[in-house]
């Protein structure tokens, strides 16, 4: 089996899957249907992955630590932590992982998740859960071709066909 002679490059269209890890190697996330991207169009992978990807041909795989400060996560708020007496709490919301929403005066809705449960209280976190990580990007290159006119205008994938499936990340 000979190596496509594709690289990923601006302009292609590249086909990936990915997964994300602490610091300590756990994965808090993984996408295995892979996912289509006019490559440094408009996308959201962060510069150092995109960086990273430069070159890489079909089955090639890089692993890139995405720093908080570069990361759409940014640093932890602590504004954003709520302890509250755990008879204020609903029991619904009384183990760990549980999400609630809430309103602020102006509208705006707020997901914060449970991150500590104790016979008195409930910790409630509205950070982004990778706040203040740095985060391990692994990301392997499924497919690569060149993209349409229509696609460079637009940056992402048509849905014309194509050599492979139309999953877009955009």
């Amino acid at each position: 089996m000979t190596a496509s002679p594709e690289k990923v490059a601006a302009g292609k269209v590249v086909q990936f899957t990915y997964r994300i890890a602490d610091r300590h190697g756990e994965i808090m996330e993984q996408v295995d249907l892979p996912l289509s991207m006019v490559f440094m169009r408009h996308n959201r992978l962060y510069d150092v992955v995109e960086k990273a990807l430069v070159g890489c041909r079909v089955g090639d795989e890089v692993s890139v630590d995405v720093p908080a400060v570069d990361g759409a996560w940014g640093e932890a708020d602590a504004d954003l932590i709520l302890v509250q007496d755990i008879e204020h709490v609903p029991p619904p919301y009384r183990k760990i992982g549980a999400e609630a929403q809430f309103q602020s005066e102006n509208g705006e809705i707020k997901t914060f998740r449970v991150t500590s449960v104790t016979e008195d209280s409930v910790t409630l976190d509205g950070n982004h859960p990778f706040a203040g990580q740095t985060m391990t990007f692994h990301v392997k290159v499924i497919a690569i071709r060149d993209a349409s006119k229509d696609e460079l205008l637009h940056g992402i994938e048509s849905g014309a066909p194509t050599d492979f499936g139309n999953t877009t990340i955009h």
